[in-house]
C-alpha cells in the first residue's frame, strides 16, 4: 500500500474533498490525514471517503486539529509532560483521533510520544556536522555531554510516556486500531532508539507498533547517533509502516526521494507488501517533484 500524506497539500485547500481528489488524481488509492488537518476539512473528507473516491491508510495525531488550532501541531500536547493536565489533553485528543480513524476506516494512528525537557542540542550538532566537524574532538565531546544529560534526565519523562500508552492501547484495541510509535529526529525526543525494545516488552500488545520515518533515521545517522539500517532491522518484528522522504545533508528532510542521500535500494529488503508506505513530503514541492519522488521509490521498491 502506497499513500500520500495530506501534509503536502492541506494548507492549500478549504475543502477536504478537493484536497483528497488532488491526491487521488496523482494516482494514489490511499491518503494519510496529517497533523495539519483542520476541523473545517472534515466534512469534505467524510464525503470523499463515503463516496469511495479514496481510502484513508493512516492518521497522524492529532487529527483533526483541536478547535482553534489551524496549523500543524503534532507536539501540541505531550504524553511526557510534567503537568498532568497536558498529559490528559494529549490522551483525550488522541482518543478523538482514534474515533475519527474509525469513521474514515483507517488502520493506524501515527504518534509522536514526547520529549525530555533539556537543552536543545540539535541545531548546534547539525551545524557542526554540516561544516565537516562531525569527527572532531569538539563534536565528540558535545555528543558525550548530550548523551550523559539525556540519560540522567530521561526516566521520569519516559515513564510518563509509557503510562499514557497504557491508557491509550486498550482504547486502540477496542477500536481495532494500531498505534504507531514514530522514530524522531531530535535528540531529546522519545523514545531514544535504544529504549524501543524496553517499551515494547513492557507494553506487549500488538496494537502498539513501530513506525519508521526514513528521513528522521537518516538525520540521526548523519549526527553519528545510530546506523539507519541497523536500527530498522532491530525493529522489524514490530514494524508496521514507513514515512517516506529524503534528506539533503545534513538535516533538511521531507525532500522528494532521489533528491537526497537516502539509499532506498538498501532499504528495499526490509519492506514488505504488508507495510503501509506513506510519502510525507514538504508542502513546498511541486506536483512534478512529487511525481518524480514517488516514481523513484516505486522503481526500486516495486508497485506493491
Amino acid at each position: 500500500m502506497y499513500s500520500l500524506s495530506t501534509c503536502w497539500n492541506s494548507h492549500r485547500h478549504i475543502d477536504g474533498r478537493a484536497m483528497l481528489r488532488e491526491i487521488r488524481d496523482l494516482g494514489f488509492e490511499y491518503a494519510e490525514l496529517s497533523h495539519g488537518t483542520r476541523i473545517s476539512l472534515v466534512p469534505g473528507i467524510l464525503e470523499a471517503v463515503e463516496a469511495g473516491e479514496i481510502k484513508i491508510s493512516t492518521l497522524h495525531n492529532f487529527c483533526p486539529l483541536p478547535m482553534g488550532v489551524n496549523h500543524a501541531a503534532p507536539n501540541l500536547f505531550q504524553f511526557s509532560a510534567e503537568q498532568e493536565r497536558e498529559r490528559d489533553l494529549a490522551c483525550r485528543h488522541t482518543i478523538k483521533t482514534m474515533d475519527f480513524a474509525v469513521r474514515v476506516k483507517a488502520q493506524l494512528v501515527v504518534l509522536h510520544l514526547g520529549s525530555i525537557d533539556m537543552k536543545d542540542y540539535n541545531d548546534k550538532m547539525l551545524a557542526m556536522v554540516g561544516r565537516g566537524d562531525g569527527e572532531s574532538p569538539k563534536y565528540r565531546k558535545l555528543c558525550q555531554e548530550m548523551e550523559e544529560k539525556r540519560e540522567r534526565r530521561k526516566e521520569p519523562f519516559f515513564e510518563r510516556v509509557k503510562e499514557s500508552l497504557k491508557r491509550l492501547v486498550p482504547e486502540a484495541e477496542s477500536r481495532g486500531l494500531r498505534l504507531g510509535a514514530e522514530n524522531r529526529q531530535a535528540v531529546e525526543e522519545l523514545p531514544i532508539e535504544s529504549d524501543y525494545q524496553f517499551m515494547f516488552r513492557e507494553i506487549s500488545s500488538p496494537s502498539l507498533v513501530y513506525w519508521h520515518d526514513t528521513g528522521h533515521a537518516q538525520i540521526k545517522e548523519n549526527l553519528g547517533l545510530i546506523r539507519h539500517l541497523f536500527h530498522l532491522d532491530s525493529m522489524k518484528d514490530r514494524l508496521a509502516g514507513f514515512h517516506i522522504h529524503d534528506v539533503q545533508f545534513p538535516g533538511r528532510d521531507h525532500c522528494p526521494p532521489g533528491s537526497g542521500m537516502i539509499d532506498f535500494a538498501a532499504l528495499k529488503s526490509r519492506v514488505t507488501p504488508e507495510h503501509i508506505k506513506v510519502f510525507e513530503l514538504s508542502p513546498s514541492l511541486s506536483v512534478e517533484q512529487v511525481r518524480a519522488g514517488v516514481a523513484h521509490v516505486k522503481q526500486i521498491w516495486g508497485e506493491g
